[in-house]
């Protein structure tokens, strides 16, 4: 009975010193299936997955504790997801910028791996829906050194490909990705000569109104329109070239401007070009 009587003492005093821990205080344990993130870079896209990594401690995968035929989450706890900053290709069919849910039906000689557009599958209280998905890519599974933990992967990276392979056990499967990175490139270069123009354009502005230095601000107006000849930078050396007394000149720039800006819903200058064709007729 004594001894009862100490035991019930120690179990309460043990309850008491745990009730009286701040709410603050976490029991932290290492996670059975620890997060995890991979990504790469394929030219000018990213791509990133972020997953749940299971071990296998000594148990048979696929068959088993992956079931064949059904769909699996690929992966544990939390839904697997994948990121793409631009478009590509998935397996060969096209998937547009974004981040899915990968989720895998395995069977013993094929695997559909597909990409769905509900994140919320695992974790979220969302059910999979076939109509949902984006891309489903018939991939043949094969032989890989041993893994304990699963585990997502790029190999075979070059500047508009690389594949996105899964690793666990002995077993791997792999999906090839693209992107269109020429595409992209050339069009980040059109970019920067649009910019270009127009930063060349207001330099010229500027420095005109501020230092009074027309010789250089023509020279930035000049080198503005050998990119682009657009209303802007043409009615910028229309305005400088009157402001030397050269009215004839920027009289033909100023033209240019305007039958340029009649085209272009943001002709915001059009009164003021349109006043100086008036006020600069017959100047010299």
């Amino acid at each position: 009975m004594r001894t009862m009587k100490k035991l019930l003492g120690c179990v309460v005093a043990v309850v008491v010193a745990l009730t009286s821990l701040p709410a603050s205080a976490q029991l932290e344990l290492p996670a059975a299936s620890p997060s995890a993130k991979v990504m790469q870079a394929v030219g000018l896209t990213e791509i990133s997955v972020d997953y749940s990594s299971p071990a296998v401690k000594g148990r048979k995968l696929w068959g088993e504790l992956v079931p064949f035929g059904q769909v699996w989450r690929t992966g544990a706890n939390m839904t697997t997801k994948i990121s793409f900053s631009r478009d590509v290709t998935f397996g060969g069919k096209p998937v547009p910028a974004g981040t899915y849910a990968i989720v895998s039906i395995p069977t013993e000689k094929e695997w559909t791996v597909v990409l769905n557009k509900e994140l919320g599958l695992y974790g979220g209280g969302k059910a999979y829906d076939q109509k949902d998905d984006v891309a489903r890519v018939s991939v043949t599974p094969t032989q890989a050194p041993n893994r304990e933990r699963m585990t997502f992967l790029f190999s075979n990276t070059t500047e508009d490909q690389t594949s996105l392979d899964l690793e666990w056990g002995t077993l791997r499967v792999s999906v090839p990705v693209k992107t269109d990175t020429s595409k992209y490139a050339q069009a980040n270069i059109q970019d920067a000569v649009n910019g270009a123009w127009r930063s060349l354009a207001n330099a010229a502005r500027y420095v005109a109104d501020t230092s009074k230095d027309y010789t250089t601000a023509l020279g930035y107006a000049d080198d503005s329109l050998a990119i682009q000849s657009h209303w802007f930078n043409n009615w910028i050396k229309a305005d400088i070239l009157a402001r030397t007394g050269k009215y004839a000149e920027a009289r033909k720039f100023a033209q240019t401007a305007w039958d340029l800006g009649q085209k272009d819903q943001n002709f915001f200058y059009k009164d003021l070009v349109a006043k100086a064709l008036q006020d600069w007729k017959g100047k010299k």
